[in-house]
């Protein structure tokens, strides 16, 4: 754990030492807070469900805008090779890094509480879709960021790192809206590894241990995929 916490802290100073935590935050409570404000003024809904729908889209390019640098620019630096030299297993790197950008990602979204407390303020909303929706959108955040990662760790191109992490992201997200085209046989399949699927179950309000254990599990095979990158870097 202690080497875990001092990955942590180290990615933690670079997100807030530089502008890239603060650009990344600002640009994505823009997006939704317009979309929050559009569903108030122009559609005069009191509703944060509107918020919830889109955050997932607003993902899709947001957490490859936070992971393309974790592992890619320690390659290009050649960092990675003195952190590799460091008594610390792979998967402490991973899980540092990783836990660096939950991090981020969940102060991103605890700004977006406001909106919540606005409706609050205008209505009597039903708390528990809210609560069960920030969850769904740390436990999709979760995969996509432990996707991101693992995408950064395969090239010290960052640029490469986002678009190779976007089209992971994009490709989980989209298997359950290309099911009118797949054989019936494997349609049930394809949607119940839909990322955007367990989702919608979570968001409906009832917490279902199945939706959890696949965001857990794909976030894990993700993140294990990452270390065996680093893994046959040190190796090599």
């Amino acid at each position: 754990m202690d080497n875990i916490l001092a990955v942590y802290k180290r990615e933690m100073k670079s997100y807030f030492n530089s502008p890239v935590a603060y650009i990344i935050i600002t640009v994505f409570l823009g997006i939704a807070g317009w979309f929050f404000s559009a569903g108030i003024f122009l559609v005069n809904e009191a509703s944060i469900r509107n918020v919830m729908g889109i955050i997932p889209l607003i993902f899709i390019f947001f957490i490859p805008a936070i992971t393309m640098r974790t592992i890619s620019e320690e390659k290009k630096s050649g960092t990675i090779e003195l952190i590799l030299t460091m008594p610390l297993k792979e998967s402490e790197i991973i899980l540092g890094k990783f836990f660096a950008s939950l991090s981020l990602l969940f102060t991103a979204l605890v700004f977006t509480w406001a909106y919540a407390l606005t409706i609050s303020l205008l209505g009597n909303p039903d708390e528990g879709p809210i609560i069960s929706g920030y969850l769904g959108l740390l436990l999709m955040g979760s995969v996509y960021l432990a996707m991101g990662i693992f995408a950064s760790s395969l090239t010290e191109n960052q640029i490469v790192a986002f678009i190779i992490g976007f089209l992971f992201i994009l490709f989980f997200f989209m298997l359950d809206k290309v099911l009118m085209f797949a054989p019936l046989f494997l349609a049930r399949y394809l949607e119940y590894l839909s990322v955007d699927y367990h989702y919608n179950n979570i968001l409906r309000g009832v917490i279902d241990s199945r939706d959890v254990i696949y965001y857990l599990s794909l976030t894990v095979f993700a993140l294990t995929l990452a270390s065996q990158t680093l893994a046959s870097r040190k190796k090599a």
